[in-house]
């Protein structure tokens, strides 16, 4: 069977390349009643990533994590070139923290020629603003590669990161066109000492702009405290930009939405959840974050 057990001080670590010897072991483990939990990457994984992974642990037997590079989501191929890529690293990360099954496929295992992948998604409004706009299909590809992965590994619960906020909403509204069983767990954004999301592109940003990168999110904890404030969001996004617009930085957009709609939002009120959503490039890094203002 093509799978590798990988042993790293006390921990053991299964790694698949394939889904067959994949689904063969996950069926032994629905066998023995163990639920799974996934944690679907595209590798070069930092704390925030194995944050996902150790929540998971907490709440089922078994854990698996994928790491694919999806081509499907990148609208700018200099971008996919320029991704990261550290798989010794990611997989030595893994282990340490006790994570039982990686999925490590290549495009032809995902994308198969003679298999026909569901990616006629409609999303409505969800998909047209703020990462829509900039990067259009990118979301159409985000669904479309997490749709054949929940295919593949068949999870009871699928984890995600607040820091992808737009995405989280995307892949919900898949789950529910899909009619999928699978629950959807946020986890909340893991930082930097100084606030920076952590994000495989930090890595990318040179030592004076890393410094000055902290500026998104104390940007965003000032729109939050003139949101309590009852600023509007008009007057919140125009302090926001005005504020991000530092040398070696440009906003590419801030915008207060609703955060089941993902719509602008007009003005502050009872029963909707304001959410700042922004991207800033620092340099030819492109940066998002958001954060939850009431």
């Amino acid at each position: 069977m093509p799978i590798g057990l990988l042993k790293l001080g006390f921990n053991f670590m299964f790694l698949f390349k394939k889904i067959a010897p994949l689904q063969y072991y996950l069926k032994a483990e629905r066998q023995r009643k163990n639920t799974i939990g996934f944690v679907p990457t595209m590798g070069a994984l930092h704390e925030g990533h194995l944050t996902l992974v150790r929540q998971a642990m907490q709440q089922h037997e078994c854990v698996v994590c994928s790491i694919f590079v999806n081509p499907t989501q990148f609208n700018d191929t200099t971008d996919l070139e320029k991704y990261p890529r550290t798989p010794l690293k990611d997989i030595e990360l893994l282990a340490k923290v006790g994570c039982q099954v990686l999925f490590m496929p290549d495009v032809s295992e995902v994308y198969p020629a003679d298999v026909k992948i569901k990616s006629d998604f409609s999303f409505g409004n969800l998909d047209k603003v703020m990462e829509g706009a900039f990067r259009p299909g990118h979301f159409k590809g985000v669904a479309q590669v997490v749709n054949r992965l929940l295919e593949i590994v068949q999870p009871e619960a699928l984890y995600m990161g607040q820091k992808d906020y737009q995405q989280v909403k995307i892949v919900e509204e898949m789950l529910t066109q899909t009619h999928s069983k699978v629950q959807l767990v946020m986890c909340s954004t893991l930082r930097e000492a100084d606030g920076l999301a952590l994000s495989s592109r930090n890595v990318r940003l040179n030592a004076e702009l890393r410094s000055n990168a902290k500026i998104i999110h104390q940007t965003l904890l000032q729109a939050k405290e003139m949101a309590v404030d009852h600023f509007s969001p008009k007057d919140i996004q125009a302090f926001a930009i005005k504020n991000l617009d530092i040398p070696g930085f440009r906003p590419e957009y801030f915008e207060i939405v609703d955060g089941q709609t993902l719509q602008p939002l007009e003005r502050l009120s009872n029963g909707k959840v304001p959410v700042a959503c922004t991207a800033v490039w620092a340099d030819d890094v492109r940066l998002i974050d958001n954060m939850i203002l009431i």
